[in-house]
């Protein structure tokens, strides 16, 4: 499912961020066809920071959890795979094992820092990071979606260079090409798609661009589009809102009407399935007893 939607050509397709169960099972709700496990979203709820401070097992622990949410295909933020080629294709198998439907690997030098922080951001080898591609592939081969992720252009680099890594990605084996830049308008990434002429599907994630209206992205072919961490940005505004009238008050009256009710809250996680089950399950039927 996630590579008919990641991998074509055709309708523009869009992967909402979930960074645990309950943002999953929020995003599927709302009618989303597929999760994007954010590194970012993932570190922020584990209280750690963007810059590989998270291990990859913690990772594979949330995405086994964002899983088990539902039936929505999930593409894994994997950051540059934590290492070299062999912690790579560790983790890609891991998250296959997991229930991972892909994983986008960014030629990041490890441990990475988030693409929005600062402006030194060493890119690895191509040659290097094309042999991170090529294990990931030799080891999940077709299993796996793999969306190699370029950094150039936020690395500052200039166009010339996203290409030739692209080109490079793709020999290597790479299912579809995520460009990213850090700039307010899209024309980096229009630039990009124009000189790609869709060798491979395009992705894209216009956390800095949002102004662009969808139109320009479905008349440009892009494959997919990654609203990248709004869930958790939301959830701590949220709180944050929240927790300061409750403090502030000294109660919660002011704040019930804005939030979950429990009801919703029991709904949402399918806790009449637990009643029903523990019917079937847990109170044998009293014939069954004479």
């Amino acid at each position: 499912m996630l590579r008919a939607q990641v991998c074509s050509n055709g309708e523009l397709s869009f992967l909402m961020e979930a960074h645990d169960g309950l943002s999953a099972t929020i995003a599927q709700r709302s009618g989303f066809k597929g999760l994007w496990a954010s590194g970012l979203s993932i570190a922020c709820s584990l209280g750690y920071r963007d810059a590989n401070e998270a291990s990859w097992s913690q990772l594979v622990d949330a995405v086994e959890r964002i899983v088990d949410s539902g039936p929505l295909p999930v593409l894994v933020d994997g950051d540059g795979g934590f290492g070299n080629f062999n912690n790579a294709r560790l983790l890609a198998r891991k998250l296959l094992q997991r229930g991972a439907a892909g994983v986008a690997l960014e030629d990041s030098c490890f441990p990475k820092m988030n693409s929005f922080v600062g402006d030194r951001h060493p890119l690895a080898d191509i040659d290097e990071f094309s042999g991170r591609l090529r294990a990931v592939k030799d080891t999940v081969a077709d299993d796996l979606v793999l969306v190699a992720r370029i950094e150039a252009l936020i690395a500052g680099y200039e166009m010339d260079e996203a290409l030739l890594r692209a080109h490079a990605y793709a020999d290597a084996g790479a299912d579809a090409i995520l460009i990213h830049s850090r700039r307010s308008t899209a024309d980096e990434i229009l630039s990009f798609a124009r000189a790609w002429q869709n060798r491979l599907p395009v992705v894209i994630v216009p956390t800095k661009y949002y102004r662009t209206p969808i139109s320009v992205y479905r008349k440009a072919r892009i494959s997919t589009v990654i609203w990248a961490n709004h869930s958790m940005r939301a959830a701590i505004a949220a709180m944050r809102q929240v927790c300061r009238r409750i403090l502030a008050e000294e109660n919660t009256a002011s704040v019930e009407p804005n939030i979950a009710t429990l009801d919703e809250v029991f709904e949402l996680l399918k806790y009449d399935e637990l009643a029903r089950a523990e019917a079937l399950y847990l109170r044998p039927d009293a014939e069954l007893r004479k």
